[in-house]
């Protein structure tokens, strides 16, 4: 049985270090599809509600906001058996837990806004997810995901300038680029470590 070894404060950061780099990598290899799936489904539903609601007025176009939960959910958890099995470290828990704590609240949120139709749905989801991924890139050092989620959480003050559906395409517009892009630049450069 081995016994339990004290760490000196230089060993305790090295370790440490060494815990970011390795989840830093794993992250780029692994992190691009979650930012793809859920980026490309919620480009794709906030484009579908748009037109529809553009073309027929009919408020219960937005009933379709739902899709994004209904395939997000069931492609993570296919993505997630396909994925090959690395031990986790606190900070890919934490990372899971972030995104845990927002899609959570992201969720309860929407189902609020069908009771308080006051409510800034659109500028609250986009707060909030902006601020998961920023959280992501700093937890994990990927600048780019940090900038892109901190500038996507400002972008959500616009739905307050922007007027009826024209907040739709913000939306659309924003999670383009605080997800999409950031998860096709993690899968490049994770490409290009592999080669």
């Amino acid at each position: 049985m081995m016994e339990d070894k004290q760490l000196n404060e230089k060993e305790s950061l090295e370790l440490i270090a060494r815990m970011i780099q390795n989840t830093r990598h794993r992250l780029e290899r692994n992190a691009g599809m979650p930012f793809l799936v859920w980026g490309y489904a919620t480009v794709a539903v906030s484009l579908l509600v748009w037109y529809m609601l553009k073309e027929t007025g009919n408020p219960y176009w937005n009933f379709l906001w739902f899709l994004i939960p209904l395939v997000g959910i069931p492609t993570m958890l296919w993505q997630q058996r396909k994925k090959v099995k690395t031990v986790k470290t606190y900070i890919d828990r934490v990372i899971n837990y972030v995104w845990i704590v927002f899609g959570t609240a992201g969720f309860v949120v929407s189902c609020t806004a069908m009771f308080l139709h006051h409510l800034p749905i659109l500028f609250i989801c986009m707060l909030l997810m902006g601020m998961g991924t920023a959280l992501t890139g700093l937890i994990s050092g990927i600048r780019g995901v940090t900038i892109s989620g901190a500038a996507g959480a400002l972008t959500s003050l616009a739905c307050f300038l922007i007027p009826g559906s024209g907040q739709i395409l913000l939306f659309a517009a924003a999670f383009l680029f605080m997800m999409v892009i950031p998860g096709h630049a993690m899968n490049r450069l994770a490409a290009k470590k592999t080669h």
